[in-house]
């Protein structure tokens, strides 16, 4: 499983400029089954994106569609970790 964090590089009000563009392109990942959760930093610097896609090499290359990253708006964080305990109902998380 991965963890990305993005971290905003550019003002929240160039950052709205591509949300639309960056929410299709997350909903597609969804679709395509590369992402499993999603959502807002708190407070709004940023994002966090975990996937359990099968390699480092994928996901960065899926990361490169995003519009964040194809308009510099935002840096992005990847860090790979083994869950090995879980809470009831998401087992499915454990590699």
């Amino acid at each position: 499983m991965f963890i990305v964090s993005l971290t905003y590089i550019a003002s929240l009000e160039e950052v709205d400029k591509y949300l639309a563009l960056h929410v299709s392109y997350l909903e597609e990942q969804y679709v395509l089954g590369n992402f499993i959760a999603s959502g807002r930093k708190v407070p709004r610097t940023g994002g966090i994106i975990l996937s359990k896609m099968d390699s480092l090499e994928n996901l960065q290359a899926v990361l490169e569609k995003d519009p964040f990253k194809m308009n510099d708006l935002a840096a992005y964080e990847i860090q790979e970790f083994m869950p090995t305990m879980t809470a009831q109902g998401f087992e499915n998380l454990k590699d």
